[in-house]
């Protein structure tokens, strides 16, 4: 066969290819090509993050010893941070300002250190939610990994500092007349309830924060805001108990904003004098329902945006 007759061939089958007029969308799902860093399905994503969780663990734990490796007092100031916070508040606002009136004092000390410990937990999350992306990008875009991980184990950090900071809680519990019962164990539920509230929180918070960086400027205000709002200096029930020109509704978002209930629900479980009078109605419900729905919506909301982490 001649030269000239062999390229007509090959440019008649060129004419002829089965993919002629088929565009790049429909060549792609032809040769099963898939698009780099796209976002996987919902269910497909949850399987990924179950099998990062190896990763989730130790890299929160790395991040916890790391905190304060700089500090002479290196893991002291995980404790030590909580209770010079609640020492200050105490001296300003229980002594000064009688924040606690209604309360005896050897309720309101225990009441005000657990409300500082578990507010700090969920404050924490917090802040570092919305620094997750934004403050890891070299990271992300060094590595291909489902994001999420990234916030979810910061919530986990979080709640190690916290289990360790628990045992000052009670000693200072216990130091004021409050001795171990059966309640006591509702602790737990509550913790794991609130790291359920605060993994959603992060989660929502970082995709904002991965979108508008400073919005970590703007967030210990919102979460100072926060905390005055949620009881952590005083009981809300008592501080409003003489205001009658205070409305019905401002007392209920109070007392059922879930900082409140989480860290009324440990008070309760854990002071013998702070009973279900200080509780909102069904705050099992509320906080059970808190999580839920934070925690999915958080996760949902998230996702999302998978595939522009790190991007732009």
């Amino acid at each position: 066969m001649s030269e000239s007759t062999h390229d007509g061939a090959v440019a008649e089958n060129a004419q002829n290819s089965p993919d002629d007029g088929l565009s790049p969308t429909e060549l792609a799902a032809k040769y099963g090509l898939t698009v780099s860093g796209a976002r996987p399905s919902l269910a497909a994503y949850v399987r990924q993050l179950w099998s990062r969780r190896h990763f989730i663990l130790t890299f929160s734990r790395a991040k916890l010893h790391a905190q304060y490796s700089q500090a002479k007092l290196g893991q002291m100031w995980q404790v030590m941070t909580p209770l010079l916070n609640a020492g200050v508040y105490f001296l300003i606002f229980g002594l000064i300002l009688r924040a606690g009136r209604g309360m005896p004092i050897t309720d309101y000390i225990p009441f005000l250190v657990i409300g500082v410990f578990v507010f700090t937990f969920t404050q924490s999350s917090a802040l570092s939610g919305v620094r997750a992306i934004s403050g890891n990008l070299g990271l992300v875009r060094a590595l291909h990994f489902p994001r999420a991980s990234l916030p979810i184990s910061f919530a986990l950090q979080q709640l190690q500092q916290l289990l360790y900071s628990m045992a000052i809680v009670f000693v200072f519990v216990v130091s004021f007349g409050n001795y171990p019962r059966l309640s006591w164990l509702l602790v737990l539920p509550v913790l794991v309830l609130q790291f359920v509230f605060n993994v959603g929180l992060s989660l929502i918070l970082a995709r904002m924060g991965a979108k508008t960086p400073d919005l970590a400027q703007l967030m210990p205000f919102v979460l100072r805001t926060w905390m005055y709002a949620s009881g952590v200096l005083f009981s809300i029930p008592l501080m409003l108990k003489d205001r009658e020109n205070v409305p019905t509704w401002v007392a209920d978002v109070l007392m059922w904003n879930p900082a409140a209930v989480y860290m009324d629900l440990i008070r309760f479980a854990l002071i013998d004098g702070y009973g279900a009078e200080y509780l909102p109605p069904h705050v099992w419900a509320l906080a059970v329902g808190w999580a839920l729905v934070v925690a999915v919506l958080g996760f949902v909301y998230f996702w999302k945006a998978e595939e522009r982490y790190g991007r732009g």
